[in-house]
């Protein structure tokens, strides 16, 4: 007989709607969801006592669809000291997150078709939540990234500012082909590298070689952010590409995007990042490198000003970018301090937060991390809570009254391989208690179940 739950009392998030409601999981599938303001749900309770399904009381907890991530770094292959795909994606899955894309900085770098299906492979045996992979470019693999098949690949990525692993593209004309000629959407990062090394140069002079991580924003400043993103922008929109701009740290590149079409319509997206949402510059004094990122966090303003494009739908997705390093790597002087923190598991507190500071509709959330990422990335069946869909779903909690009750990020709670996060010291009102991959309770309140693996995604494109 096929596996049947019953998820009992869920106050389900869903499409812009909030409802009490049952919801069977029947094998990997939605098989149905039954409202509680609705004339058959009576009879439904009744019949459903008596069926041969296990039932699991959410007691008006809330259940969204998981998290889809669309930008990691779990360091595998090649740099697993600082983390691994199955440590990684085990603390995503405490934190939520059903789906993760990863980027291709790895060593070797994913720069062949051969390449890019040996992380496929090893993601088989270490991948806790479900996968898919972008291809790496450089200014030599146009040949390889024409081969990509649309159907299993989520995208490419164009480094156009160089970070960890430097994979800058920087010729004009390889960019030019990339834009062109890619089948599937092409992801950036956009930090203008002659404008870093121009303020990296002047603030050498000026200061030496140990500087303090507050000029982090000042080098990598909100020219080199504008000026790549709108090259990147104008690329796109010459060859008619689909391009998705990563992490937007600024309020000057919200200019480039639009509001007005449907997402579905859109051929030029944004993502934004739990971090670039939730801290400023004011934080550098306290957690200096540990919040040290690429592209840099910025003012009060930035952050403001990408909170309010994520009410308005000009930002489209919400990330985490994790990326962990060692706490050794993190302490170091500036310029030899690698950019990046660790976010999967924290990342749905950080924005539960701002619900609970009333920035942020949960409604919001859950459109820009779960609906917003299958609907711009074209995934097959995930992402929203619909019969027939992939049960992936996330139960949590969230308190807004005066007895509100809060945990704090420590070190005996923090699942990352590198055993530290930048929001520790942080309390947060939210609790994640249980994440559904493909239709297994893979998480439930601390506890794993430990050996199972996610799938790989497919898109219908």
């Amino acid at each position: 007989m096929d596996k049947r739950i019953l998820l009992s009392n869920a106050k389900i998030i869903n499409e812009g709607e909030i409802y009490v409601a049952e919801v069977i999981i029947e094998e990997d599938l939605i098989k149905d969801i039954i409202k509680h303001d609705s004339k058959d749900y009576q009879e439904f309770r009744n019949h459903a006592m008596k069926d041969n399904m296990e039932i699991i009381d959410l007691n008006f907890k809330y259940l969204m669809p998981g998290m889809i991530d669309d930008q990691v770094h779990f360091r595998d292959p090649g740099l697993t000291h600082k983390g691994d795909m199955f440590t990684e994606s085990k603390a995503a899955v405490a934190g939520g997150i059903t789906t993760f894309f990863e980027m291709p900085n790895t060593h070797p770098r994913t720069l062949t078709i051969d390449l890019l299906e040996e992380k496929f492979d090893n993601a088989k045996h270490k991948a806790y939540a479900n996968y898919s992979f972008y291809m790496g470019t450089s200014n030599e693999n146009l040949d390889e990234v024409i081969k990509i098949n649309p159907q299993k690949v989520c995208g490419v990525k164009i480094f156009m500012g160089a970070s960890t692993g430097n994979m800058l593209v920087d010729d004009e004309e390889a960019l030019s082909g990339f834009f062109k000629n890619s089948p599937v959407l092409i992801a950036t990062h956009c930090e203008d590298e002659a404008t870093i090394n121009r303020n990296t140069q002047i603030f050498k002079e000026r200061h030496g070689e140990d500087l303090s991580v507050d000029y982090h924003p000042l080098i990598r400043s909100h020219e080199a952010c504008y000026k790549s993103s709108e090259k990147a922008v104008a690329l796109a929109q010459k060859y008619d590409a689909r391009l998705h701009v990563l992490h937007i740290s600024t309020a000057d590149e919200l200019k480039l995007f639009r509001n007005d079409i449907p997402l579905k319509e859109k051929k030029i997206t944004a993502e934004a990042c739990a971090h670039h949402l939730w801290f400023s510059d004011e934080d550098y004094e306290k957690r200096g490198s540990l919040i040290k990122w690429n592209p840099a966090i910025k003012t009060k303003g930035d952050r403001d000003a990408i909170q309010k494009a994520v009410r308005e739908n000009i930002i489209d997705i919400i990330a985490t970018d994790h990326a962990p390093h060692t706490l050794d790597e993190k302490n170091n002087t500036y310029f030899k301090c690698p950019a990046g923190a660790p976010m999967v598991q924290h990342c749905l507190n950080v924005l539960f937060e701002l619900y609970y500071q009333d920035k942020l509709s949960l409604e919001q959330i859950v459109e820009k991390v779960a609906h917003a990422p299958a609907t711009l990335f074209q995934i097959e069946n995930r992402g929203f809570i619909r019969k027939g869909y992939k049960a992936d779903l996330a139960v949590f909690s969230v308190d807004r009254s005066e007895r509100a009750e809060s945990w704090t990020v420590d070190k005996s709670n923090i699942l990352y391989k590198c055993k530290w996060a930048p929001v520790e010291g942080i309390s947060f009102h939210s609790k994640i208690h249980k994440t559904f991959i493909n239709g297994e309770l893979v998480y439930n309140e601390g506890t794993f179940k430990e050996d199972f693996r996610g799938e790989r995604v497919s898109f219908s494109r």
